[in-house]
């Protein structure tokens, strides 16, 4: 890995939306894109990147469809599939080198995801976007996140929110004067059920000292904060 320190940034689907309605919205990927290149640009990090399929597809409507579950979630992974290739098209058009990788077989689409390849990719100054999932039904995004940081070596995730500053006791948004966390750790994050990213994942980052720095991906510049270090959101470790 050399002196390069390893990240994972995890976007929800909803942010590749825009204003427009539009699944994907393709000013709002060349913004997200160019958040992206700002903290490549600073040469200190090696980036991999997860996206959500929730502006293409959600559980729910499969529910109210009556659709079984597995299926559901293959859906849900070909989706954020389609998001990773936006996704690496943005960050190409502005000169930014990206692998996208994906845990289906899609061969004409992106590579297979193989773990030795996708820590060569990021040892050579690519951004590595993982598509699909983790391959399997039943599984989150966010799983994916904290399974593919522990595989590549990663010890921070950044959780991009879409309007959402930190973790807090109760929802914000309530306005009955919700709680910031600047800190907290695995353990409280689980006990009190914080529903920062699922259990498994929560537990999958506890076991495997990974950390996750959640933040407001809207204020520009805060991914190249978050992977700085600064005080922008809340550190879980």
């Amino acid at each position: 890995m050399g002196d390069k320190k390893r990240l994972i940034i995890k976007l929800s689907g909803e942010a590749l939306m825009g204003n427009q309605g539009r699944s994907i919205d393709p000013l709002r990927v060349k913004e997200i894109a160019e958040e992206i290149k700002a903290a490549h640009d600073l040469s200190m990090f090696e980036i991999g990147v997860i996206v959500g399929g929730g502006n293409i597809w959600r559980g729910k409507m499969a529910s109210e469809m009556g659709m079984e579950r597995s299926s559901a979630d293959y859906m849900g992974m070909i989706a954020t599939i389609m998001n990773a290739l936006a996704l690496q098209n943005g960050l190409e058009s502005i000169g930014v080198e990206t692998r996208a990788m994906t845990s289906l077989n899609i061969p004409q689409v992106a590579e297979p995801y193989i773990r030795r390849k996708a820590i060569s990719n990021l040892q050579k100054g690519m951004v590595v976007i993982f598509g699909g999932g983790t391959g399997n039904p039943y599984f989150s995004t966010d799983t994916t996140s904290a399974l593919r940081a522990a595989e590549i070596g990663a010890r921070t995730i950044l959780m991009a929110k879409n309007g959402t500053d930190g973790v807090y006791n109760n929802d914000p948004k309530n306005g009955n004067g919700a709680k910031k966390y600047d800190t907290l750790t695995h353990h409280e994050v689980l006990e009190k059920r914080l529903n920062v990213m699922d259990s498994t994942a929560a537990a999958l980052c506890k076991d495997n000292e990974i950390e996750i720095v959640v933040f407001d991906m809207n204020v520009e510049g805060n991914i190249k904060r978050a992977a700085l270090g600064e005080n922008i959101g809340t550190i879980i470790r």
